[in-house]
């Protein structure tokens, strides 16, 4: 089994917003591969900011949100 067919088998089991979240974190890690070192470190706080802010965004009141891309 491949390293992509084990993510996939990983992610399957888990609730819609946790695979969002990973997601999230897939598109985070392509935009920083090819990113500036000043870029990477902006990149960084950015992930940091929406990671510890989550449990405050993520309620039904804000789920008009959820649609919006990010990064």
């Amino acid at each position: 089994m491949t390293t992509a067919e084990q993510v996939y088998e990983a992610v399957k089991p888990l609730p819609e917003s946790l695979i969002r979240e990973v997601l999230d974190f897939v598109h985070f890690l392509r935009v920083r591969r090819g990113a500036t070192p000043e870029r990477v470190e902006e990149l960084n706080l950015i992930y940091a900011q929406e990671t510890s802010l989550k449990k405050v965004w993520d309620n039904e009141e804000d789920e008009v949100w959820n649609d919006v891309p990010t990064l």
